[in-house]
């Protein structure tokens, strides 16, 4: 259900009052900026050009990058699970594992091979969380792909589990190619546009750029200090 917004302005005029301010009584407009360097980068750049981007950065991110189209998925996928040392594996609930025809491939050759497969599943509760600590495998779509900076985002819900990317020893990020935007800027437009037409957007939204790593520590890179300690991303030609 979507929240509402109660006793707005009362609360706006105490912190104004408080401040020793007049409490605003429009919304301000939003300025309009003459120079808009974020809007250049990447600007015109065709679909493949992205992917070209988007995969010479993964190198730079320590992220495995691997192209497929949509005949050849299942057997791509089976091939990184393995390279990835295998199960258990746990992916979020999602239709698209059908469309994509990989719901066989999850649901049963998998569990013939003696690799437990599991999907996120919102009426097991924190059961879920478990799950995901014991798989060596979580697999998620990404929404929207930045190919400047080789970010996968995932809108997370009772069924899209963020723990699904988080926990699991190993990450797997499924990039349709028409979800692949030049950079940051693109993705919050798209957001900002679904909230302008009134749509409901999840309460967490993740982005997340390769596996964990660190540098905090006298510049040192550290990789997988506080999730999946290697990614990989599996491009697909959906269109």
């Amino acid at each position: 259900m979507r929240g509402t917004i109660q006793n707005q302005s009362t609360f706006l005029a105490n912190i104004a009052n408080r401040l020793g301010r007049e409490a605003p009584l429009t919304r301000p407009e939003k300025p309009a900026y003459r120079f808009n360097p974020q809007q250049k980068v990447l600007q015109g750049a065709s679909q493949d050009e992205l992917v070209e981007v988007l995969k010479e950065h993964c190198t730079k991110i320590h992220t495995d990058f691997l192209e497929t189209n949509l005949e050849r998925l299942p057997q791509v996928l089976k091939e990184v699970i393995m390279l990835l040392g295998g199960g258990p594996v746990i992916r979020t609930k999602d239709e698209r594992f059908k469309e994509y025809g990989l719901r066989y491939l999850l649901e049963e050759e998998l569990p013939k091979d003696e690799i437990s497969s599991y999907e996120w599943n919102a009426e097991m509760g924190d059961e879920n969380i478990l799950l995901a600590e014991r798989s060596n495998v979580g697999i998620t779509f990404s929404e929207m792909t930045l190919a400047e900076s080789g970010t996968v985002v995932i809108y997370s819900s009772k069924d899209i589990g963020r723990s699904v990317s988080l926990l699991p020893t190993t990450y797997i990020s499924i990039v349709p190619k028409s979800t692949i935007v030049p950079r940051m800027t693109q993705a919050a437009q798209a957001i900002q546009e679904k909230v302008g037409k009134g749509e409901v957007i999840p309460s967490c939204i993740n982005y997340i750029t390769g596996p964990s790593n660190s540098a905090d520590i006298e510049m040192n890179l550290v990789v997988g200090v506080h999730g999946p300690v290697k990614a990989a991303y599996i491009l697909v030609e959906d269109k």
